[in-house]
């Protein structure tokens, strides 16, 4: 996956260096050139200095076939230009922001961009979210310890009780979305294909939900 990362603090350092020791291709870009210093030594990926929005240094990071973007400096402000430039100008297939404002938060909503906060828990879960990318959550509680993801049900599952997917205290169908309808799934309801279905899940659980969203039957 090549990943694009603006802002070189402590979050979008920590993040590119743990990507990169994943074997992810990473740029990260920054208006200070000493920011690089918080890169580890020897960091496989490359550092690009200039302003998080600036199309020549995007391009030059690779943001024309980046994978994924992840805005995490020090400013709301640049984070959601950076991130809509990403997601709108670039079409980036998956985009996060760390917002600083929890204010905010509606304005990343609106625009359809996942957010993140909190320095404690930011990395982990950008970390998370970019991995299970599929999954990406549309709502996230407390400290993110609890997330909404919805996904399609993979063709194997159907025939099977919907309210058999869930997991104790990990995950749980909470509503079905069948040909346009949503409803909430009563004991039995059997699923069928093109289901789409919201699921509450530990963020801790999102690696056990998206293997079994990707198991294929028969194995």
């Amino acid at each position: 996956m090549r990943v694009v990362i603006v802002g070189c603090g402590r979050v979008g350092a920590t993040l590119a260096a743990q990507l990169t020791a994943e074997n992810h291709d990473v740029r990260v870009v920054d208006r200070q050139p000493a920011a690089e210093r918080l890169l580890p030594t020897g960091f496989p990926g490359a550092f690009h200095v200039g302003n998080g929005f600036g199309r020549a240094v995007l391009e030059a990071a690779g943001i024309e076939h980046a994978d994924a973007f992840v805005a995490a400096t020090s400013t709301d402000n640049t984070n959601i230009v950076s991130a809509r430039t990403a997601k709108e100008t670039y079409r980036v297939p998956v985009v996060l922001a760390r917002v600083h404002d929890p204010r905010r938060a509606d304005i990343y909503r609106e625009l359809g961009i996942p957010a993140v906060s909190s320095v404690r828990w930011a990395v982990s879960r950008i970390h998370q979210m970019l991995l299970h990318r599929h999954l990406t959550p549309e709502l996230a509680f407390g400290n993110g310890e609890t997330l909404l993801v919805r996904s399609e049900l993979p063709p194997y599952l159907a025939g099977r009780p919907v309210t058999g997917f869930d997991v104790d205290g990990e995950i749980r169908v909470v509503e079905l979305t069948r040909a346009g309808c949503s409803l909430l799934p009563v004991h039995g309801l059997p699923a069928e294909p093109g289901d789409l279905v919201t699921f509450a899940v530990a963020a801790t659980a999102l690696g056990r939900l998206r293997g079994f969203l990707d198991k294929e039957l028969g194995t």
